[in-house]
């Protein structure tokens, strides 16, 4: 242990890390020393020991001090050791821990395993002699005491600076995106209003607006949003904020809601709802008690939740035995269908078709086909053929 020199476990100029590995406990020949539990680095140029607890505690030893090396098996209750065998220390050796030792070996105790990847690397290193190649640059002593130490360029305690360094811009760089998005939200309302007087003029022009040009300005109001989103900051919580909540949904959704055939899931009212809205984001609980009060505010739609448990949105207009005579028709031309093959033919999704499907066989106008290939449905002959 005498050949080891206090260190500050940072690199020299032009010294390399090749491998760390920690949990490794240090053995002055036979003997244990204070040196615990810490880090090994394996340099170009140097082993480097570092304490896990006090960073300022840190020893290094030239891999030019090494004669050879050799593995050291683990045994029962024992950590696999990697043996090093010294040189005896040099007379100009810069001050240590120890100021002689009775051996000239050390053990490396490998307490959280890795010993077979740095035994490879340190024979690599001990192999090729990179230091002789590449020899460190002149370094300034500065007093430290016991420990002096070299003025640092690169390393550990670099990396970790350069790491802080580099969180503190990220954290510059966020504030300064979020003081970018206020700005935009300052002009969000504006452009809003704007998407409320084009719709206007699109409604008094509707005979000079070709179908095309119509359907592209709709795609863009939609993409600009809702002007003044109910939100608990504007109309508090509780009842009266699900009121004013359904209010809104009722305004914003019929249109949607004429365009899908009167009817919507949920599913898709959450999602439509939310793009509309953009930051103002509603959780699905709030939704939810918002579209129960549709009825009780007499407002032009209703929640509805069919049998197997599927909530949908639809106009209080909406027509069910129209709806159900539709279907009726839709499969008796076909012969039979299935609710991914009604879906495509009446443009909706695949949940609503079954339960369109559903409903019908609930009348009585369909009956099924529950087999290995899915579930098919067959106009009801006993109702339609006496």
């Amino acid at each position: 242990m005498d050949r080891f020199a206090w260190a500050s476990g940072l690199l020299e100029m032009n010294e390399t890390l090749v491998i760390q590995q920690r949990g490794v406990r240090l053995y002055d020949g036979e003997e244990k020393v204070k040196f615990d539990t810490g880090v090994l680095l394996l340099s170009t140029h140097r082993l480097i020991w570092r304490d896990l607890k006090n960073h300022e505690c840190c020893i290094a030893i030239p891999l030019s001090q090494i004669v050879f090396i050799e593995e050291q098996a683990a045994g029962i209750g024992k950590s696999a050791k990697i043996v090093v065998h010294l040189h005896p220390a040099p007379s100009n050796k810069e001050p240590g821990p120890f100021q002689s030792s009775k051996y000239s070996y050390i053990k490396l105790s490998f307490k959280e395993h890795g010993q077979i990847e740095f035994y490879r690397r340190l024979s690599e290193e001990m192999r090729q002699r990179r230091w002789e190649n590449m020899p460190v640059s002149q370094t300034i002593q500065i007093n430290r005491g016991p420990q002096a130490g070299r003025i640092r360029a690169v390393g550990i305690v670099g990396i970790e600076r350069k790491l802080e360094e580099k969180r503190k811009e990220t954290d510059k760089n966020i504030s300064e995106a979020f003081e970018d998005l206020s700005k935009l939200m300052e002009k969000a309302k504006e452009m809003v209003e704007l998407s409320k007087s084009i719709a206007n003029k699109i409604k008094d022009k509707q005979g000079d607006i070709t179908e095309d040009e119509t359907i592209r300005f709709k795609s863009y109001l939609l993409s600009m949003g809702i002007a003044n989103p109910v939100t608990r900051e504007t109309h508090g919580s509780g009842t009266h904020y699900h009121m004013q909540l359904a209010k809104q949904l009722a305004g914003i959704l019929q249109a949607p809601l004429e365009e899908r055939g009167g009817i919507m899931s949920l599913t898709e009212v959450y999602c439509l709802v939310n793009r509309a809205r953009g930051l103002e984001l509603l959780s699905p609980e709030d939704l939810v008690n918002a579209c129960k009060m549709l009825v009780a505010l007499k407002l032009p739609l209703r929640l509805r939740l069919f049998d197997s448990g599927v909530m949908v949105i639809e106009l209080q207009s909406h027509n069910e035995e129209e709806m159900v005579a539709s279907a009726l028709e839709t499969v008796s031309e076909k012969g039979s269908l299935t609710a991914e093959e009604f879906a495509k033919l009446v443009g909706m999704s695949v949940l609503l078709a079954k339960e369109r499907l559903l409903l019908a066989e609930k009348m009585g106008h369909l009956c099924r086909d529950d087999s290995v290939e899915g579930l098919r449905f067959y106009p009801n002959l006993f109702m339609t053929q006496s």
